[in-house]
């Protein structure tokens, strides 16, 4: 035996309040936080009621939706798509860039090591012509 169930279809104009949610939703947590601070500033029963939807839909304390999404995209990357020439092309081209990436990385690392070498011969330079001076004047 089944049992029916009747759908209702949704509207095709959603309202006033589903586009706030979803707007707010695409700006992230602090939009939401923003609008409860504004709601108990403005009319402090609407920061109120702000603030138990939040905590009643579990916005308050999940993390933000468009991080999740792209941890999702970012793991459909690293799966096999199924062409062995194209997944040999990715992994070659993704090996060469942690290759490039890393080659980068020691380049700024010794860009680094130069400028700071740089400033303090400057600085010890600067230190013994003061002492010169203070040598000479007394």
């Amino acid at each position: 035996m089944t049992t029916a169930t009747q759908m209702t279809p949704l509207p095709s104009q959603p309202g006033w309040f589903t586009r706030a949610e979803n707007w707010l939703d695409s700006k992230g947590k602090g939009a939401w936080i923003a609008a409860m601070v504004l709601g108990f500033v403005f009319l402090w029963p609407v920061g109120l009621a702000l603030l138990f939807y939040m905590i009643w839909s579990k916005r308050m304390f999940t993390s933000c939706s468009r991080k999740s999404t792209s941890m999702r995209h970012g793991m459909r990357a690293m799966r096999p798509s199924g062409n062995s020439a194209f997944d040999a092309y990715k992994a070659d081209t993704l090996r060469r860039l942690e290759d490039e990436q890393q080659q980068f990385e020691a380049f700024l690392e010794r860009l680094r090591d130069a400028k700071d070498k740089a400033e303090f011969d400057q600085f010890m330079n600067d230190r013994a012509d003061k002492n010169d001076e203070g040598t000479a004047n007394a």
